[in-house]
C-alpha cells in the first residue's frame, strides 16, 4: 500500500528494549526502523551486505571495526559488508537501516 509512515512516530520506545519494524522487504534488501531505549544496543556483528544507517532521533555510538562514531538525528553512515560493527544508544534513539542485498562489486 502507499500508506505514509512517519519515522518518529512509527515505533514507540519500550523500556530496556530494542524493537524493530520492517517497512519494506524484498529480494533487493530490507528497510527496517529500530527504536532503542537509552543504554541498549546491538553487540558487535557483521553482515554479508552493505547497509545504510540513518539516525531519526536521539544519539548513538556506532563502532565500525576499531573506529567509533557518534551520530545524532539527521546523521547517516555506511556499514560496510563483512566489517564488524556495533550500535550503542547514548539516549533513546531511532534509526532507519537500509540493507542492500547485492553481491559486492569486483
Amino acid at each position: 500500500d502507499n500508506a505514509i509512515v512517519n519515522l518518529s512516530s512509527a515505533l514507540e520506545y519500550q523500556q530496556s528494549s530494542v524493537i524493530s519494524r520492517v517497512l519494506l522487504k524484498n529480494a533487493g534488501g530490507t528497510i527496517t526502523l529500530f527504536a532503542f531505549d537509552a543504554g541498549e544496543g546491538l553487540s558487535e556483528h557483521k553482515t554479508p551486505y552493505d547497509a545504510f544507517l540513518n539516525v531519526v532521533e536521539g544519539t548513538a555510538r556506532i563502532r565500525i571495526a576499531d573506529a567509533e562514531h557518534t551520530l545524532s538525528a539527521g546523521d547517516s553512515i555506511i556499514l560496510p559488508a563483512d566489517i564488524p560493527h556495533a550500535v550503542d544508544a547514548e539516549t533513546q534513539f531511532k534509526m532507519l537501516l537500509v540493507m542492500i542485498k547485492a553481491p559486492k562489486s569486483a
